[in-house]
């Protein structure tokens, strides 16, 4: 068959274990996603946490059968180099049947080196904005709240790290951004535009959804922070923002997610407020929004905010700060506010708390908009991608010339 006849034949290299929770999460839905869409797809994790669905061919790295290579074991980093030289050598018995390479972060050095050497385009996802970027944001307000990051933390400065992705970032013939901010913190770099190429993530509808019943106008307004409760998810100005509005005084701030133990303590204070409830790491996030009126992330770097089409998914208008996802408009499905923007925030709680028609209203463009940012459209697009690379490569070769 000839190209244009055939599904596009896409590898996925994935160094995680695919279907966990997190990135893990995007990886799985991303591949059913792009397979549902119409691609032929091979996917190559480190080990499968959840089953994907049949038709994708999946060969794990670091795992036979029942057995696996334990990550804690070996160590992070040497896994996915290890992954990263398993897919590469793999790579030129399947040269033959692979239009296009996918490869995640710390896991796509080698790999990268060979597809190019094979003549294979490649891309790199970039689930992220620029590391430099992300680790000096986060490093920044951190110190200016005098909160420590545990050495380990994914988001404490690490120069090995840094040079391994930076070197994968100039490998790759695309780098795959979920959202203008990721794209611009790119260009602030120096990366040509055409090396930046745009998709988005998604949700899945079966899980977020809305109400079956309109939520009660009486009661107060409630609000709901879903994550890692980090610096970089910005959950104290999201605090600061809640206790100088009014809505703090008859409504209700859910806290879904595990803290930091240095930033529990610096917002202790804040914490302790009536109306503010930590639940912990949740497993009813889906229902938690459907109780909620508001999804609140003032982060300070994001890639995308899969929270955001999640909440908008469950009827629940996110209130985010411009970081997050391009997907929310303000005054369309959202309110907006500039990073830090506290008073801006207190000022969308409060408009919201004392207008209930605002909040009807960007409730009905959230559930509008919500199918265009389905697991299942994003898979369209991502092939959308793979398409545009593989031919803009065919076309520059200099046997199509």
């Amino acid at each position: 068959m000839t190209r244009d006849e055939r599904p596009t034949r896409v590898l996925q290299s994935f160094p995680h274990k695919i279907g966990a929770a997190r990135i893990c999460q995007t990886a799985w839905y991303q591949a059913a996603g792009v397979a549902e869409a119409g691609a032929d797809l091979l996917v190559m994790p480190g080990a499968v946490q959840q089953e994907l669905p049949a038709g994708i061919e999946v060969r794990p790295t670091l795992a036979r059968g029942r057995v696996r290579i334990p990550y804690k074991a070996l160590g992070a980093m040497r896994a996915f180099k290890l992954h990263d030289r398993l897919v590469a050598a793999a790579l030129p018995k399947l040269a033959h049947r692979i239009d296009i390479v996918h490869a995640w972060p710390l896991g796509a050095l080698e790999t990268l080196r060979t597809a190019r050497r094979l003549g294979i385009p490649t891309v790199l996802e970039r689930p992220n904005a620029h590391t430099r970027f992300a680790y000096e944001v986060v490093r920044d307000e951190c110190e200016r709240i005098d909160v420590e990051l545990p050495v380990d933390h994914e988001h404490a400065f690490n120069e090995a790290i840094l040079g391994r992705e930076e070197a994968e970032y100039a490998l790759a013939d695309r780098l795959l951004c979920p959202s203008e901010f990721v794209v611009d913190t790119f260009l602030e770099r120096g990366h040509a535009p055409e090396q930046l190429v745009r998709h988005i993530y998604g949700y899945d509808e079966t899980q977020f959804r809305p109400p079956a019943e309109p939520r009660p106008d009486g009661d107060g307004l409630t609000a709901v922070f879903v994550g890692v409760a980090a610096v970089r998810k910005g959950l104290h100005f999201a605090l600061e923002a809640w206790l100088r509005s009014p809505a703090s005084e008859n409504g209700t701030f859910l806290i879904a997610g595990e803290f930091l133990p240095d930033y529990e303590a610096k917002l202790a204070p804040l914490l302790a407020h009536p109306s503010v409830h930590a639940l912990g790491h949740r497993n009813d996030v889906p229902e938690l929004m459907r109780r909620s009126d508001v999804m609140v992330l003032p982060s300070i770097e994001e890639g995308f905010g899969l929270v955001c089409v999640e909440a908008m998914g469950s009827d629940c208008v996110p209130l985010v700060s411009d970081a997050c996802t391009d997907v929310c408009v303000h005054e369309r499905n959202s309110l907006v506010h500039h990073v830090g923007g506290v008073d801006a925030l207190a000022g969308h709680f409060t408009a919201l708390h004392r207008d209930r028609r605002l909040l009807a209203r960007l409730r009905e463009a959230c559930r509008a908009d919500a199918p265009q940012v389905t697991w299942t459209a994003a898979g369209a697009r991502l092939l959308e991608v793979y398409d545009e690379v593989v031919d803009g490569a065919r076309s520059a070769s200099p046997v199509a010339a």
